[in-house]
């Protein structure tokens, strides 16, 4: 039997299936997703294949009653494990007037919910990073013991949002936990043509805070690193910055088409350190997965989507009158 990792880490062996369940809710969505785009029925889909276990990982490590995210685009992962609900998220896919991001106004993955400390984002890649220093400023001047947690792809990490943040949060030494999702590529640009450091973490000494390269695969490795980093910022030793490196298993969006840019066996050698599969592997191998729980897991996930899809498709969509609603005050 495989050395219990979970174990030494905390988690209990209900945790580690919750956090598998909702890497697989992610998953599943987000393939939903694809199959209704692809039949006319909601107008884009920006993926979090291949990137679920550092999104599901990283938020568990995380205090849920009293920290806040600023997740970037891709991070269903995130924001699932902070509350919002498939039905929510299906909402948002087909602008509805109930979707809790901006009643339908914005694209899909603009994720924003207030009741689950959602900082709202936009479409400027990191512009969300100086947000979330500054709800880490806030705490500290108000003594509250709460982190901000922020994501960004590795492509926005050469954005000057990037380096402002890290650089203020760096000198103030504020409680706030930057995570690079390094995917390989930026829309069709690859690494090596994008950062010149081997590591993006690399970049964290200049701003006077440890950083962290680790498999973004992984989720017990992200959880571990997360909370380690959670725990300094909690007793005022500052920032950190962890690069968690995965792969994206699908295209930019679904208006981009990859095979102009990468090989399809360079996808399919990915998929082979697909964690949905590793990390069921790792869980089935520890005695906590069994086929029947298995089973009834990827039937809960069946119904719940189906269940998500069919509201949010037939849900109203905003009257025309409200347009300009909360967008202007009076």
């Amino acid at each position: 039997m495989t050395e219990n990792r979970h174990d030494a880490l905390g988690l209990s062996n209900e945790d580690v299936l919750e956090m598998y369940k909702t890497m697989l809710l992610a998953r599943k969505i987000d393939e939903r997703m694809w199959l209704l785009n692809r039949s006319g029925k909601i107008p884009f889909v920006i993926s979090c294949q291949g990137q679920e276990a550092s999104q599901v990982g990283a938020a568990f490590a995380l205090n849920r009653d009293i920290d806040y995210v600023a997740p970037y685009y891709r991070d269903m992962g995130v924001v699932l494990t902070f509350g919002m609900t498939p039905t929510e998220l299906m909402l948002s896919a087909f602008a509805k007037a109930e979707d809790p991001n901006s009643g339908g106004r914005q694209m899909p993955g603009h994720f924003g919910q207030k009741k689950n400390r959602i900082l709202t984002g936009s479409s400027p890649v990191t512009t969300q990073l100086p947000h979330a220093v500054g709800v880490a400023l806030a705490a500290k001047m108000e003594n509250e013991k709460l982190v901000s947690f922020v994501t960004l792809g590795e492509g926005s990490s050469n954005q000057g949002d990037f380096h402002e943040g890290l650089n203020f949060a760096g000198v103030h030494k504020l409680p706030v936990i930057t995570m690079v999702e390094n995917n390989k590529y930026a829309i069709s640009v690859p690494y090596d043509r994008q950062v010149a450091s081997k590591n993006v973490s690399d970049r964290a000494i200049a701003y006077g805070m440890p950083g962290f390269t680790i498999d973004g695969n992984d989720p017990l490795a992200v959880y571990e690193a997360v909370k380690a980093a959670r725990e300094r910022a909690i007793n005022g030793e500052g920032p950190t910055l962890i690069e968690s490196v995965s792969y994206r298993l699908t295209a930019h969006s679904s208006d981009d088409d990859d095979r102009a840019y990468r090989e399809r066996e360079e996808v399919e050698e990915a998929k082979k350190k697909d964690s949905l599969f590793t990390f069921a592997a790792y869980l089935k191998e520890t005695g906590v997965l069994t086929e029947e729980i298995e089973k009834a897991l990827h039937d809960e996930v069946n119904r719940v989507i189906n269940e998500a899809t069919d509201y949010a498709e037939n849900a109203p969509y905003a009257q025309p009158e409200d347009a300009m609603k909360y967008v202007y005050g009076k």
